[in-house]
């Protein structure tokens, strides 16, 4: 039976609300509290270790090795302020937005590769004043809306097990397009990272929502074939894989960043130097408070820092699932399955990438790496659970 959110209305219905279904009333159930003290713990850990990666490279830097951690602060109050804002925010709204949000973010990424502000080598970036925007970024969510929207619109055919005909094109084909369009316009950003993430997302989306599994398999083959080439042909990837199988010979030519970072870990030890104690953090380990903070965690806190780390990562993700899979409506399932599996992705390939698992691709590690914009889109994220769980069968 189709839940009340998508009750007569189409996938591109433009958005028609009164106003209680735009916000929840005062009397409305309060968000997972649980959830709630899981990502606090992590946004408070996170802006912990982003002030001890970020002094001795702001102090060098800007001559203030507070430069970081004062920003950070804000865009965490920041953040903050748009999760209580997307908590009260209803799934009427967020099914309804779900078709302009994805329109609007296929426009920013064409923006992007016209007017786009360059940095790393990288056209990534819009810029707005003192502000940037990485328009890749917010693809991860609104994709995560609008594929969710999808398969509740037309999940009669794409869950047609009776019907090879459906499977392949509701629930393969015509999906697959969905994350292919955003797929190649990252891929013209020279965004591989951003390829593989939204990839993978979006086929976790497709899996979870009960498509066939044999046309899937097929897609994500073709996919990967795909991915494989351009990872192969290209001059920009094929060099990071050969400083990945060889980083030792290249120290000054991008295995730097690698070498370093590995050696932040095995400093460590098993207990750590101490909160504030890496070595490796004064212009060894680049971008020591970005995409490398975990080498710093491992060094000053060791294994049973990033023990604990990865323990608070897998206590969200099983929150998330169980506030998922007690909701009864398919889409708010799927929204929150896709916001926490997209966090997942990003720890698990942020420390393969640290460790020299898989190459370096430039991968955040979410509530710990410094930024302003992602920060704020992963706290509207954790908005949108939050506002999702209000209506969820959990006991609060």
């Amino acid at each position: 039976m189709r839940d009340k959110t998508s009750k007569k209305e189409g996938l591109f219905s433009l958005p028609r609300w009164r106003g209680e279904e735009i916000w929840y009333p005062k009397h409305a159930p309060p968000a997972d509290a649980v959830m709630l003290t899981i990502v606090t713990m992590l946004a408070i850990f996170g802006s912990i270790m982003v002030f001890s990666a970020s002094f001795a490279y702001a102090e060098a830097r800007y001559e203030n090795g507070y430069y970081f951690i004062e920003r950070q602060i804000i865009w965490l109050v920041l953040g903050y302020l748009v999760l209580f804002l997307c908590g009260k925010l209803t799934l009427k709204f967020y099914w309804s937005i779900a078709p302009l949000s994805y329109a609007i973010t296929i426009i920013l990424l064409v923006i992007v590769l016209v007017m786009g502000q360059i940095g790393n080598g990288a056209q990534r970036w819009i810029a707005i004043g003192p502000i940037t925007i990485q328009p890749s970024e917010i693809a991860k969510t609104t994709m995560v809306l609008m594929l969710s929207r999808y398969f509740e619109t037309y999940k009669d055919k794409v869950q047609d097990t009776q019907n090879r005909k459906n499977t392949l094109i509701w629930g393969t084909l015509l999906p697959f397009c969905m994350i292919g369009g955003i797929c190649l316009l990252v891929m013209l950003q020279k965004h591989l990272s951003g390829i593989i993430i939204l990839g993978a997302i979006g086929i976790l989306v497709i899996y979870l929502s009960g498509a066939g599994l044999r046309y899937l398999g097929y897609c994500c083959g073709a996919a990967g074939v795909g991915v494989t080439a351009l990872a192969l042909f290209t001059d920009y990837t094929k060099r990071r894989i050969t400083i990945w199988l060889n980083p030792e010979e290249y120290p000054l030519e991008g295995g730097w960043q690698t070498l370093q970072g590995m050696m932040a870990i095995g400093h460590g030890g098993f207990f750590g130097l101490g909160l504030g104690e890496s070595k490796l953090k004064y212009s060894y380990v680049s971008e020591p408070a970005n995409d490398m903070i975990f080498t710093i965690v491992c060094e000053e806190l060791g294994f049973l820092g990033a023990l604990f780390v990865v323990i608070l990562f897998s206590l969200f993700i099983w929150r998330g699932f169980h506030i998922a899979l007690k909701h009864p409506s398919g889409f708010a399932r799927l929204v929150v399955l896709g916001i926490t599996v997209k966090v997942a992705i990003q720890v698990l390939l942020n420390i393969a990438v640290v460790t020299n698992t898989i190459p370096n691709t430039g991968i955040s590690l979410p509530f710990f790496s410094y930024g302003g914009s992602s920060l704020i889109m992963l706290m509207a994220e954790m908005g949108i659970i939050c506002s999702i769980s209000r209506t969820s069968t959990i006991e609060q």
